[in-house]
Formats: structure tokens, sequence, C-alpha cells
């Protein structure tokens, strides 16, 4: 039976997912974005995260890559005569651009498309679309629950019962941890994330400071007594001070010696952006003098993290291996804004989220 002559062509989808991105998400996500329109979609699943990223410095060809999980030639085998790639990890260099002539859109299920080049995908005028702030409510909540966690002595108490030592003096006034309503938390950053955390905060009675030398508070904020700080009034006058910044040439290693000196003693340091804001040899010191009572790290400068590293022996410190997230939201949403790109591509829409 022959295609009516009025019949739309029928379009070639690659997905290329890992086991947080589910391809099987994607593919609901698609076909119902897309209803009748005819669509040949092909799935693939990388072993991620039960097997680490890689990144671009550590592989001819693909230079400036980072955080991409795939083989260049498997990859470029897997799309063949695609038009569109939806993925949240797989690599794409110049050199596999070249090889891929059909390619015209890659819809990335993350913030920032950190494995694709994207000069490359300018010159030859592919398509790159992102889903900015998919996990940003994950990383809020699990923000509020490492602020929990090191304030409250949670981590320390956890620590001593699997070691069956009962710590009761945990309870003692000069050891016991202090509310958050009678603490000023610091955020720096006001981006996707920071302005949900300083959403979480406020139901906790805290004082809470904002540092964004890009943005202005919003009214409701400013309505209910957050206020905007320099970076050296934040850093002075906060008992807690969590990091939701970007990484950019100016923000890379921003928080060393200085500002952990600078910090109130007995304060806490929380972490759950990226790894290279911070100087982690500063605060391990910072944290081995007892100047900072404690700190929440999620993410780190190398990762996986060295076994031997010195920040995992301390303490006084409470450490997760970068899931701040991972959430069923997370995979959901990311997955519907990816499709939703998708349709608009085919439809001859504008994108909603271009790179």
């Amino acid at each position: 039976m022959t295609a009516s002559p009025d019949a739309s062509p029928t379009t070639s989808i690659v997905i290329i997912g890992d086991r947080f991105m589910l391809p099987g998400m994607f593919e609901r996500a698609i076909r119902d974005k897309c209803g009748d329109r005819p669509v040949d979609i092909r799935s693939h699943e990388m072993p991620w995260p039960d097997e680490p990223m890689e990144h671009g410095y550590a592989k001819a060809g693909m230079d400036g890559l980072k955080e991409y999980q795939g083989d260049a030639d498997e990859i470029v085998s897997l799309v063949g005569d695609a038009e569109i790639v939806v993925t949240q990890l797989a690599p794409f260099s110049a050199g596999m651009m070249d090889r891929l002539p059909n390619l015209r859109l890659i819809a990335v299920s993350r913030g920032g498309p950190v494995n694709i080049d994207m000069a490359a995908a300018r010159a030859r005028k592919i398509r790159v679309v992102n889903t900015p702030g998919r996990n940003a409510s994950a990383v809020a909540e699990f923000t509020i629950g490492a602020i929990l966690a090191e304030t409250r002595l949670i981590t320390r108490g956890h620590e001593s019962l699997r070691r069956g030592e009962w710590r009761g003096d945990l309870y003692r006034a000069d050891l016991t941890g202090e509310e958050l309503s009678e603490m000023t938390v610091g955020v720096v950053g006001y981006g996707h994330v920071g302005t949900k955390v300083v959403r979480l905060l406020k139901a906790f009675g805290c004082r809470v400071l904002v540092h964004d030398p890009y943005v202005q508070l919003s009214v409701d904020d400013l309505n209910d007594g957050v206020e905007q700080a320099s970076m050296e009034r934040l850093i002075a006058e906060s008992d807690v001070v969590t990091l939701h910044a970007r990484v950019t040439a100016e923000t890379r290693g921003f928080f060393g010696t200085a500002q952990f000196a600078a910090m109130k003693p007995g304060a806490f340091f929380v972490n759950t952006a990226r790894g290279p804001l911070v100087d982690y040899a500063a605060l391990t010191e910072a944290l081995k003098s007892r100047h900072l009572r404690g700190a929440a790290i999620e993410t780190f400068a190398v990762e996986p993290v060295p076994p031997d590293w010195e920040l995992l022996q301390l303490d006084n410190v409470t450490l997760t291996p970068h899931i701040a997230g991972a959430s069923v939201k997370t995979v959901k949403y990311a997955a519907e804004r990816a499709a939703e790109e998708v349709r608009r591509y085919l439809a001859g829409e504008p994108p909603l989220n271009p790179c």
C-alpha cells in the first residue's frame, strides 16, 4: 500500500538514554507530544551511572567535551542517517558531526550541553537544545537535607550508631546544633536552584542572605525579608553558606582559603553545585582546624573521588556521590522538555531553549 501524497514523511529519531534518563521515558514523551506525526524511533541505553562518565581531554578527537559517555564510532553507528538525536550523555565532537550529514537536531536532557562541541554544531547548522532547571527542585530539596544533616548532627549520630557507639553526649548544650530558625543562611547563586532553596528556607524562619551579581531578588523574596548582599557580607554574617553558582572563568575555584577564613568560626559550608567552584584543599584545612564546624559536600573537584583523599576521612563532613539531582521528577521533566523541543522542530516552530 503506497502512502498518500499528502502524508508527512517519516522522521528518523535516535534516543541514546542511560539508566537514569531511561530511553523508554524519552520515547513515550516524544510519541505523546508528536501525536500522529510519523516518526521512526530507535533507542539505546548507556550504562551510566553504573559506569562513570569520561572527559574530552582524556581521548584524542574529543577535545573540549566533558561529562559524556560513549565511544565515538559506536555513537556514529547508532545515529546513522537519523535527523534527530535525543540524549543526556552521548558525545558529539566536530569529527563525529562530519560523519553524520543528516543530523539536524540534538536535544540534550541536561542543564548544559557540555558533551557537545557547540562551535562545530553551529558551523554545521545543527540545532542544539537543552533542558535548563531540569533538576532544580531535586537539588533544592537535597540542599535542605544536607544543611539539616550537618547543623543537627544527623550524620554524627548515624555514624556513631553504625560503629556500635551511643553518642548521648550529642545532646549536650555545647555540642548540639542550632535550629535553622536561629541561623543566617547565605545562598550564593540565585538561578534555578538558588531561588528554590530560598523558597524552602523561608519555611524554617531563618534569615536569608543572597549573593548573585547578575540578578535581582524577586518581589516575593524582598517582601519576605530576604536580603541581597555582597559576597564579603554574606560570608561574614552567615552561619551556613550554600553554593548554587555556575562554573565560569570567574567562579572556578572562587571559594578558597580567604573565603573560608572569613567565615564565622563554627559555621557550616554546603556545596550541592559543582566541584570546580571550591578549593578542596583549603576546605579540608578549614575543617581540620575546626574553624568550620562542618560541611556537606555533594560534588567534588575530581569524580569519582580518590579513595585516599583526606577530606573523606574527616569526622565533621557529610559526603554524598553527586546524587542531588537524582529524582524521578527530574527524569519525567527532562523527557517532557526534550520531547517538546522535538515537536517544535518537526512543526517548524522556534526552540524553547536553544544553546
